[in-house]
């Protein structure tokens, strides 16, 4: 099968929209001023993240202290979290914000709409765990005809997947949910009801919404990883904003220093990942993410430093051919200079720069 794409491609609108919303809390995180080490203080890193399993090394380098540590006395780590990639990106627009983990579609929109100036990719964080789970009858492409079938948000990247895999079989899709198969964007969260109630029959999503939808009754149709060249694709990278990157390298290397250790950490303990993932969303929702839905969704999942940039930029081919974003170059988006710096201080393989 052709490779597939991942998360992409939002509306200028959407972005506006859903990052107005989180820009007054963001904004709580700290001033440019601030972020730039302004006065006699430690230089302020605000960093943000989803707190989800896609971003296991994020939610653990903060659980546990390893962001912390590598930072070292002279840094003041901030923390913000954020539910959709548009609503972080506004942050790191409006200053409100210096570096975040996200995924590939917010990623190419930051650096398209700032044509080219406002962000750089540093690190990968993880590939895999996206699925189409659908209705257990359903057991063809061919039957999605007529059906609805829910994706988190349009142009986003799941979004995008499901858009150009129907294309390539055929079946046609309309930003409006028209065609040969209804395309419903809708809060994952919502998604799990619907797909219970039998308002949708199916939905392309991530993890753990995936392990939801089967344990709700679904089946899975399309293992995203079985679209991509072996199995690998962007689902979670790092990036900092360039004004910080440029002003603060150093703090931006101890940054990515932790992301390696918390990934080294991902990768080793798996167990003490998930209860700390599990304690950690439930420090920030009120109740902890069930383990056994966590280690449902594990297998499912790679953690690494690579950022699979062929993906992205799959991706974005994905969403043109699909209609949902303009041919943009993505030259100059990557700057791995610091991960292969402590990739080769701790013996381990170098990424090649795209």
């Amino acid at each position: 099968m052709r490779r597939l794409p991942l998360r992409r491609w939002v509306s200028l609108a959407t972005l506006a929209v859903v990052g107005a919303a989180t820009l007054g809390t963001a904004a709580a995180c700290g001033d440019d001023s601030e972020s730039a080490g302004g006065g006699s203080g430690p230089t302020t890193l605000r960093l943000g993240y989803f707190p989800n399993i896609t971003h296991a090394p994020a939610v653990v380098g903060v659980e546990k202290g390893i962001f912390a540590e590598k930072l070292g006395g002279d840094v003041k780590l901030e923390t913000k979290t954020f539910n959709a990639g548009p609503a972080a990106i506004e942050a790191i627009f409006s200053g409100a914000l210096d570096a975040t983990y996200i995924g590939p579609n917010p990623t190419v929109n930051a650096f398209s709409k700032s044509k080219g100036e406002a962000v750089r990719v540093i690190s990968g964080a993880a590939s895999g765990g996206v699925a189409l789970v659908v209705k257990p009858e359903i057991t063809s492409v061919e039957q999605l005809r007529g059906k609805k079938i829910a994706t988190p948000q349009l142009g986003n990247t799941q979004d995008v997947a499901i858009r150009y895999w129907l294309k390539e079989k055929g079946l046609t899709t309309t930003k409006e949910g028209g065609g040969d198969v209804r395309i419903i964007p809708q809060e994952n969260a919502q998604t799990v009801e619907t797909f219970g109630s039998g308002a949708i029959d199916g939905a392309w999503v991530p993890e753990p919404f995936v392990s939801r939808l089967v344990n709700a009754g679904g089946k899975v149709l399309v293992d995203e990883r079985d679209l991509w060249p072996d199995r690998k694709f962007v689902i979670t990278n790092l990036i900092v904003s360039t004004k910080f990157l440029k002003a603060h390298p150093d703090v931006v290397k101890k940054l990515v220093e932790g992301q390696v250790a918390a990934n080294e950490f991902v990768n080793t303990k798996p167990d003490e990942t998930h209860q700390a993932i599990s304690d950690h969303i439930g420090k920030i929702s009120g109740k902890p993410l069930d383990l056994k839905l966590i280690k449902q969704a594990w297998p499912t999942l790679e953690f690494t430093n690579d950022p699979i940039a062929s993906s992205l930029k799959t991706g974005l081919d994905h969403a043109v051919a699909v209609g949902l974003t303009q041919p943009v170059s993505l030259d100059g988006l990557y700057d791995l200079t610091h991960l292969n710096e402590v990739l080769k201080g701790h013996g381990k393989p170098e990424v090649g720069q795209p």
